[in-house]
């Protein structure tokens, strides 16, 4: 690269990449599929959308309806480790 990147500095240069990918996304996201976000200039005459269908839509996602399915641990293993009675 220059003689500016050095290798201690990748790590770093991973986690910024990693963080600012998720916050386009998230940004991307919310402009495109968010149905409170108006952008074109019809949507954004009308005081009050009724959009509830698609307000649901965007609410319940599929990583949301997979979660609910799943016990709420981080680290299931650990949890039992430590809370076990000896």
């Amino acid at each position: 690269m220059g003689r500016w990147m050095k290798p201690e500095i990748y790590p770093l240069l991973a986690a910024m990449t990693f963080v600012t990918s998720l916050c386009t996304f998230q940004l991307v996201r919310n402009v495109l599929q968010n149905p409170d976000v108006r952008v074109n200039k019809a949507h954004r005459s009308m005081g009050v959308l009724d959009n509830r269908e698609e307000g649901e839509k965007y609410a319940e996602h599929g990583l949301r309806k997979f979660l609910r399915t799943r016990p709420p641990e981080v680290m299931p293993a650990i949890n039992h480790f430590f809370s076990e009675d000896k």
